[in-house]
């Protein structure tokens, strides 16, 4: 796995790059601005990005920027974005052209190893990682009766918290205590009361939590 960080804060760029390495990783450049970012992509075609959301010269959302430019310039590009705070704007954004290959992470997590490393190998796979506390602070922030989020029952948004850290259908059934069974259900409810068809070419699952962050009214 070749991997290109990208993070203005140089301590905490060269601890990323340490820890990665120490798990025999192949960090094959770092960067502190979006410009030194993208350079590296062009001249490493790196397997995986990791992106700090807030850059220079605003520290804004040039990281957000620089990711998306990132994967139109190297399509198939895994992508890891990392935020101090829960920001839905960001989040969304990152996930508005496919959801494949994508995360989005609080950097705290990042001193959770296991977690971080998890999470970093699921993207590289191809999956999709959304921070649970990104998803719980939201679930609990925005309950607008009008969406069709509220349409959920409260395991229903247990099980759609779960999805969102990219947990499968055994890995859910284990933590909340209830069978394969259940869960297939819970989700099967969730897909209806969304209104994801079966044959969404979308990742149902992240597309779902999406429609939360998003606020999506129907």
């Amino acid at each position: 796995m070749r991997i290109v960080i990208a993070e203005d804060d140089p301590l905490l760029r060269e601890g990323l790059a340490l820890l990665l390495r120490a798990e025999d990783l192949d960090v094959v450049d770092t960067a502190g601005t979006p410009g030194e970012f993208l350079t590296a992509i062009d001249a490493y075609a790196p397997d995986v990005a990791i992106v700090d959301v807030r850059m220079p010269p605003t520290h804004t959302d040039e990281g957000i920027v620089a990711a998306v430019e990132a994967r139109r310039r190297q399509p198939g590009l895994a992508v890891l974005v990392l935020s101090a705070y829960v920001e839905q704007a960001f989040a969304t954004e990152l996930f508005a052209v496919g959801a494949a290959g994508l995360g989005y992470l609080l950097k705290e997590r990042v001193g959770r190893v296991e977690e971080f490393l998890a999470a970093l190998r699921r993207v590289a796979d191809g999956g999709s990682v959304i921070d649970p506390e990104v998803v719980g602070q939201l679930l609990a922030r925005n309950r607008r009766p009008d969406t069709a989020l509220s349409e959920l029952s409260p395991r229903e948004r247990e099980v759609l918290g779960l999805m969102a850290e990219g947990l499968g259908n055994t890995a859910i059934a284990e933590r909340l205590y209830v069978t394969d069974g259940a869960v297939h259900k819970h989700i099967r409810n969730i897909f209806a009361k969304l209104q994801l068809p079966p044959d969404d070419r979308a990742d149902r699952r992240v597309t779902a939590v999406l429609r939360y962050l998003d606020g999506d009214r129907r």
